[in-house]
């Protein structure tokens, strides 16, 4: 069995569950999610214990990978329209910084141009300084994604550090040329 298939997932008060359909919705106070799931899982809320849980047919090398998807998911779901989920990002470099207009986050990183990027829906962007990004909301996937996508305008460079860096990231450093007398 998987071991994190197997394991139930905990639904918390104020969540409302259904499943139905090949679907499975969530709702809580930070939003809502649905989640289309294989045909092969069974997914089962169980209404008493307040726990979603997730079956496989047999020990078929897709089902067993689709298990611990399929939990982790809906695990994610639920932390998420409960807690949400967030990820920062700091830009290093001189002149290097972020503004919002409107709901677009417009980045200005060394190019000619200024960027401007727009978050999907359900994702939220804010600026706690003009150097610091912070992406929230419910969908752990949509909040990942839009940040990479942030980062790769400018992924921070060996040399100097320059770029847009996840918080906490460490930037492998490489030394530049340097210049000795002989030769």
């Amino acid at each position: 069995m998987s071991r994190i298939g197997k394991q139930p997932v905990a639904v918390p008060a104020g969540v409302k569950v259904k499943v139905a359909d090949g679907k499975v919705w969530v709702e809580g106070p930070k939003g809502k999610l649905e989640l289309p799931y294989h045909a092969n899982m069974r997914v089962e809320f169980d209404e008493g214990a307040k726990q979603l849980r997730v079956n496989r047919p047999d020990d078929e090398r897709q089902n067993r990978a689709l298990h611990g998807l399929t939990r982790s998911l809906l695990a994610n779901m639920v932390e998420g329209v409960t807690k949400g989920f967030e990820r920062r990002l700091k830009i290093e470099g001189i002149g290097y910084q972020a503004r919002m207009e409107k709901k677009t986050v417009v980045l200005t990183v060394g190019f000619a141009n200024a960027i401007t990027m727009t978050p999907p829906d359900g994702v939220t962007v804010e600026l706690t300084d003009p150097t610091t990004i912070v992406i929230r909301g419910p969908d752990k996937q949509k909040v990942g994604q839009f940040a990479a996508e942030v980062r790769h305008v400018r992924p921070p460079e060996p040399y100097k550090g320059k770029g847009i860096r996840y918080e906490g990231e460490q930037v492998r450093r490489k030394e530049g040329k340097s210049f000795t007398s002989g030769g």
